[in-house]
């Protein structure tokens, strides 16, 4: 339990990295060229992780990086890009928060991993949560928009747990380097032709991508792979659900922005989901062993029958 609670801690520096980006990008860059920002962010840090591992690809591991990289990395940012173009960021994050359904249901059907009723339950309350923090109610819904951020939730949760099946061959500097240069080569020449020319950075846009780069995509992306390797899928999404909590607190700290009791609430209810969906705090409220892992080749199921592991591709 203490193990799977150091990951989840480990894990978690990810959603609160990627939650600093709005105030970052907001404050220090570009707001007309968001999907330059993608690749300047993708593409350095995956060749800084390369340099760091020094360890290129071979075999299979060409082709699955390529598609990682483009689930997670690459057609990820460019629909979200398309997402915020055309629905309020209430509506875009709502949908994004059902993300830890999604990967308990594909991480079922490909991990074997069957996601526990008190996970199931967290991630109602945190998808309840982060509508509650962030929705302010509109009057039109682009379809289009919820469309593709269906799509980059959809492609996104399957990424992260074909990543996890995958992940066990390769370490995961290895893994994540090759990712997120895949993502950044994917995207490169979409922010050519919507984008034009790169943009003119200042000094501050150049230190604001440096943290961005180094902390919010290469550190944030080992962490999250890392606890991918060492928790449930369940487990690892609902934490990302600090996401979204990290950026309405970061506003309130360093933006001036009001914290609502609407949004105090929606926090809190993230916040319960995240902890009732933790492995460790369903083996102690049931007094069983967590579920929702991967089940071994010499895991023994009821009866005394070993079980089988879940192939790999």
């Amino acid at each position: 339990m203490e193990g799977n609670f150091r990951w989840s801690l480990v894990t978690a520096i990810a959603p609160v990295a990627w939650g600093t980006t709005y105030y970052v990008t907001h404050q220090f860059l570009p707001a007309d060229q968001p999907l330059y920002g993608a690749v300047i962010r993708a593409l350095p840090a995956g060749l800084l992780l390369l340099a760091v591992r020094r360890k290129l690809p071979s075999g299979s591991w060409w082709w699955r990086s390529a598609v990682l990289g483009t689930l997670n990395m690459g057609a990820f940012f460019a629909l979200v890009y398309l997402a915020a173009q055309v629905l309020p960021t209430s509506v875009a994050s709502t949908v994004m928060a059902t993300s830890p359904v999604a990967m308990m249901m594909i991480a079922w059907a490909l991990l074997a991993e069957r996601p526990h009723l008190l996970a199931l339950a967290g991630a109602g309350m945190g998808i309840a949560g982060v509508g509650l923090m962030l929705f302010a109610g509109t009057s039109t819904v682009d379809p289009v928009g919820v469309l593709a951020s269906v799509a980059a939730m959809v492609m996104s949760s399957f990424g992260y747990v074909l990543a996890k099946r995958w992940g066990g061959q390769v370490d995961v500097l290895a893994s994540t380097s090759w990712q997120l240069v895949a993502g950044g080569a994917v995207l490169l020449p979409v922010a050519v032709a919507v984008e034009g020319a790169p943009p003119d950075l200042d000094v501050a846009a150049v230190l604001a991508f440096g943290y961005v780069t180094v902390v919010a995509t290469a550190l944030a992306f080992v962490a999250w792979f890392a606890g991918l390797r060492h928790l449930s899928a369940a487990a690892v999404g609902l934490i990302g659900l600090l996401n979204p909590v990290t950026g309405v607190l970061l506003g309130t700290l360093l933006a001036a922005e009001t914290l609502t009791v609407r949004q105090a609430g929606g926090i809190a209810l993230v916040l319960v989901g995240i902890i009732l969906g933790q492995p460790a705090v369903a083996a102690r409220l049931t007094g069983r062993p967590g579920r929702g892992r991967r089940v071994g080749p010499g895991t023994p199921a009821p009866g005394g029958r070993r079980r089988r592991s879940a192939p790999t591709a």
